[in-house]
C-alpha cells in the first residue's frame, strides 16, 4: 500500500501532510476529485436553466447572457477560490473541516460548549489543543460575552444545527436534481419521450443508488476519480470547442461590469435570478468538509489546476453557444453538445451525477453521526462498511428517509427550476453559517483585529446574503422544501438536546450518597453478590439516581461496581490509549469504580472489540498504580489495548520497550510483565490482593445495569413542552440505540432498571 493510500485510510491532518513529497499530494489530489467535486463538477447540468427560469425568459439576449456568466465567474472566483480554498480551509481542527470543526474550534477556545460532563483532564487530551497568544480586547470581551449570556451560547448552537439541516438538506435535494437533469438530457434526442419515462428512469436509478449504500463506498470508490477527471475534461473540451466555433468574444463576460449592465437591464427579475447563479457553487462545502481524508495542499491543487479552469472554461462553452442560440436555453447544456460526442457525453453526465449525489449522500450519514455525538439527534445505528477507510460509515435508518425524499421531491416536482430554487436557498444558507463561525474563529482563534473580520463578514457575508435574498422570493417555487426540511430536523435536534439535557440536570441534582446506601445496608438487608456489576450512567462523577432506585428495590449489588459513563468531548477524534478514565469512588473497601468512555464528534461510538475484557483489564492496571504510589489521586492514565503507561509506575516512556504490557489471555494473568530496555530481563510483579479480588469477580461474570429512564413533564409546563418531552423525546428515546449497543453488550447479561424522569 502506498504512503497516500494509508493516509486516506486512516484519516489525516495537516500536520502530517506539511512534509509529504510532490508526488503524495498529486496522488491525494486526484483521489479528491472522486470524493470532494462530485456535486460542484454537475452543477453545469442545471445553473443556466435555473438561472434563465420565469419572467427571465424573455430577456434572454446576448447582453443578458454575458451578464449571468459574469455573476458565475466572479460567484466562482470569490467564494469557491478566494473565501474557501485561501482562508476557510485554513481552520482545520486537527486536520478536520467542516460546519462542527469551526463550532468545535470556538468551543475549546470560548468555553462555549453545552455538552454535559465536561471536565479538566478533557483540556489534557493530545487533540485538545489550544494556541497560547494572548487574547486582544476584542477576542477578550467576546468570550466573557459569551459566558455571562448562556442564552447566546444556545443561539450559537441553533445557529450551527441551522447550517447542518441545511446541510441534511442538501443530501435530499442533490440526487434529485442531479440524477434528473442528467437523465433529462434524453429528451433532447429522443423528441417524443414522455416526461413520466424521465421521471421513472430517475426513480430507478435513485432506487439503485440507495439500496447499495450498505455495501459501503469504497466497493466501487476507485471509479469516482476517474469517473469525475473524464466529466470535467469533458464539459472542458466541448467548452473550448464552443468558445472558438459559437463566440470567440466570450472572454468580454468576464468584465464585472457586465454584471451591472444585467441587473440594469434586467431589474427585479434579473435579482430573483441570482438564486439560479449560486447553484454554480454547490458543493464548495464539501471541500471542507473532506479535510479530513485528504490534506488541505492536495485539494487546493485539485481545485486551482483542474476543476476551476475546467468549470469555467464548461460555463464560458455554454455561454457562447447560448449567445447564438436563444431559444435552447431551456436545454442548452446538451444542445451545446456535438453531435458526434453527444451519448458518451451522456453516459458520463449519468455516471457523474451518481458519484455527487453518493459523496453527499455519505457526508449526510457523517453529519448524523457528529450530530449524534453532540447529543442534538438520537443515537442511531452505524455501520461500518470498511474495515480499513476511516470514516466510511452507512446509518441504516436514515438512508431510508433520505431515499423516500428524494423520490418524494423527484416525482412530487419534476421540474429542475423548482429542485434548483430548492437547492439553491440551502446552498447560500450553509454558505453563510460557514462566514459567520469563521469570522468568530478569526477573532477568538486567530486572535485577528476587528477590521479584517469586519471585511470578511460583509465582503463574503453580503454577497451571500444577496443569494439568499434572491432565493427566498423562489420560496413558493420549490424553496419552501429545504425550510419545511430544515424546520422538521431541527425541531427533533433540538428536542432532543433540551430533554437530554434536562435529564442530566435530574442525575445532577438526584445523586445518591454512597455512605447512607451503605449505612441503610443492615436495615434494608443489603449484600454483596459474586461478580462485576457495570452500571451505565449519564455522570461523569457521583453516584447516579439510578443506582439508589435499584438497591432499595433489590438490596443487593455486586463485589465490584463500575460506573460507566459513555460521553463526548469538543475534539475531532480521541485516541484509544486516552480512550479511557479510571477513577475510585469511595474507599478501596467499596471495590467502586467510574469508567468514562470518551469520543470525539468524528469518532464511531461503536468498540469492535471486547470492552469487558479491555474494562477489567484497566480497572486493574488502575489499581496497580495505586498501589505503587505512596500517595494516589484519581487521574487519568493511559491504556492500549491493555498497555500500561509505566511513568505512572516511574518508569521512563523513553526507555519502555514494546514489552511492557498486561497479558491479556483470559484468564488473565497474575504478573505484571515490565521490559525496561532489551537486555533486561522481564521484571514479574505479583498482582496485589484487590487486583486478584476483581479478577476472581470477573470470573464469577460481569452484569449490565442500565437504566431504563422515561421523561414526562411537569403538570405545570406548557402545553408545548408537555407536546415535546412527552411525545416527541418519548417517541425518540423508544426508538433510539441504547448505550449498551455502542459497546457491544450481550442482551443475556443486560439488567434494565425502569424509572420516571420528572422534567
Amino acid at each position: 500500500m502506498n504512503p497516500s493510500e494509508q493516509f486516506v485510510e486512516h484519516g489525516m491532518s495537516q500536520q502530517n501532510l506539511k512534509r509529504t513529497s510532490c508526488a503524495t499530494v498529486l496522488t491525494l489530489a486526484y483521489q479528491s476529485l472522486g470524493i470532494v467535486y462530485g456535486d460542484l463538477s454537475t452543477s453545469p447540468l442545471y445553473v443556466y436553466k435555473t438561472t434563465f427560469s420565469g419572467k427571465l425568459r424573455l430577456k434572454e439576449d446576448e447582453e443578458e447572457i454575458f451578464g449571468v456568466l459574469s455573476f458565475i465567474f466572479w460567484t466562482f472566483t470569490i467564494i469557491a477560490l478566494f473565501k474557501y480554498v485561501f482562508i476557510v480551509m485554513s481552520a482545520d481542527d486537527n486536520g478536520e473541516g467542516g460546519t462542527f470543526a469551526l463550532y468545535s474550534l470556538l468551543c475549546r477556545h470560548a468555553r462555549l460548549s453545552i455538552l454535559p460532563n465536561q471536565q479538566a483532564t478533557d483540556e489534557k487530551l493530545s487533540a485538545y489543543t489550544t494556541q497560547d497568544s494572548a487574547d486582544t480586547w476584542l477576542s477578550a470581551n467576546l468570550k466573557l460575552f459569551f459566558e455571562k449570556h448562556p442564552r447566546f451560547q444556545k443561539g450559537l448552537l441553533i445557529f450551527v444545527l441551522l447550517g447542518t439541516c441545511m446541510t441534511i438538506g442538501d443530501g435530499v435535494i442533490t440526487p434529485a436534481i442531479s440524477v434528473f437533469s442528467a437523465v433529462s438530457g434524453v429528451q433532447v434526442k429522443i423528441k417524443g419521450l414522455h416526461e413520466n419515462y424521465v421521471v421513472i428512469i430517475s426513480c430507478v436509478i435513485l432506487l439503485v443508488l440507495f439500496s447499495i449504500q450498505h455495501h459501503g463506498t469504497h466497493r466501487v470508490a476507485f471509479m469516482f476519480a476517474p469517473v469525475v477527471a473524464a466529466w470535467l475534461l469533458c464539459i472542458s473540451g466541448i467548452g473550448v470547442y464552443n468558445i472558438f466555433y459559437w463566440n470567440r468574444q466570450i472572454y468580454r463576460a468576464l468584465s464585472p461590469l457586465y454584471m451591472l449592465k444585467f441587473l440594469r437591464a434586467t431589474g427585479i427579475e434579473g435579482w430573483m435570478s441570482l438564486g439560479g447563479v449560486v447553484l454554480s457553487i454547490t458543493g464548495v462545502e464539501a471541500m471542507y468538509a473532506a479535510l479530513g481524508h485528504f490534506s488541505a495542499l492536495s485539494i487546493k491543487v485539485a481545485f486551482t489546476c483542474l476543476v476551476y479552469p475546467c468549470l469555467i472554461l464548461a460555463y464560458m462553452g455554454e455561454a457562447a453557444f447560448l449567445s447564438k442560440h436563444h431559444h435552447d436555453i431551456q436545454e442548452s447544456f446538451y444542445k451545446a453538445i456535438p453531435e458526434t460526442v453527444f451519448w458518451p457525453v451522456f453516459i458520463v453526465a449519468t455516471l457523474a451525477a451518481i458519484v455527487g449525489s453518493q459523496a453527499v449522500i455519505s457526508a449526510t450519514f457523517s453529519i448524523v453521526s457528529q450530530c449524534c455525538a453532540l447529543n442534538c439527534f438520537p443515537p442511531v445505528k452505524i455501520v461500518h462498511t470498511s474495515s480499513r477507510i476511516y470514516g466510511q460509515i452507512y446509518v441504516p435508518e436514515v438512508n431510508w428517509i433520505l431515499m423516500c425524499l428524494c423520490l418524494a421531491v423527484t416525482i412530487g416536482l419534476r421540474d429542475i427550476d423548482m429542485m434548483g430554487h430548492a437547492y439553491g436557498l440551502a446552498t447560500t444558507t450553509v454558505m453563510f453559517v460557514t462566514t459567520c463561525l469563521m469570522t468568530l474563529v478569526m477573532v477568538i482563534v486567530w486572535k485577528q483585529g476587528i477590521i479584517k473580520a469586519i471585511i470578511c463578514l460583509v465582503l463574503f457575508g453580503s454577497i451571500e446574503l444577496l443569494y439568499i435574498s434572491a432565493s427566498i422570493c423562489k420560496v413558493p417555487e420549490g424553496g419552501w422544501i429545504p425550510l419545511v426540511l430544515s424546520f422538521i430536523f431541527m425541531s427533533i435536534m433540538f428536542t432532543w438536546n433540551y430533554g437530554t439535557m434536562k435529564k442530566h440536570e435530574f442525575d445532577v441534582e438526584n445523586k445518591v450518597s454512597m455512605s447512607k446506601i451503605l449505612s441503610l445496608g443492615p436495615c434494608l438487608g443489603m449484600v454483596r453478590v459474586p461478580g462485576i456489576g457495570v452500571i451505565f450512567s449519564n455522570l461523569a462523577s457521583g453516584v447516579p439516581a439510578i443506582f439508589g432506585h435499584f438497591v432499595t428495590n433489590l438490596p443487593a449489588f455486586h463485589q465490584v461496581l463500575v460506573f460507566v459513563c459513555v460521553k463526548s468531548v469538543q475534539v475531532p477524534c480521541v485516541s484509544d490509549n486516552e480512550r479511557l478514565v479510571i477513577s475510585r469512588i469511595g474507599p478501596k473497601e467499596y471495590r467502586m469504580f467510574c469508567c468514562i468512555v470518551r469520543y470525539g464528534y468524528k469518532d464511531l461510538q461503536q468498540e469492535n472489540y471486547n470492552f469487558e475484557n479491555k474494562l477489567v483489564s484497566a480497572i486493574i492496571q488502575f489499581v496497580e498504580i495505586e498501589e505503587s504510589d505512596p500517595a494516589p489521586t484519581p487521574e487519568e492514565f493511559s491504556m492500549d489495548d491493555g498497555n500500561l503507561n509505566m511513568e505512572h509506575l516511574g518508569v521512563s516512556p523513553h526507555t519502555l520497550s514494546s514489552s511492557c504490557y498486561i497479558e491479556k489471555n483470559f484468564p488473565f494473568s497474575c504478573v505484571l510483565r515490565v521490559k525496561k530496555n532489551d537486555n533486561d530481563h522481564l521484571q514479574e510483579t505479583p498482582y496485589k490482593d484487590e487486583s486478584m479480588q476483581i479478577l476472581k469477580a470477573k470470573e464469577s461474570g460481569v452484569t449490565y445495569i442500565l437504566g431504563h429512564s422515561y421523561a414526562e413533564a411537569k403538570k405545570s409546563s406548557t402545553i408545548l413542552k408537555k407536546f415535546a418531552i412527552n411525545v416527541v423525546y418519548a417517541f425518540l428515546s423508544k426508538n433510539c440505540r441504547d448505550p449498551d449497543g455502542f459497546l457491544n453488550v450481550a442482551h443475556t447479561s443486560l439488567l434494565e432498571v425502569g424509572m420516571v424522569y420528572h422534567v
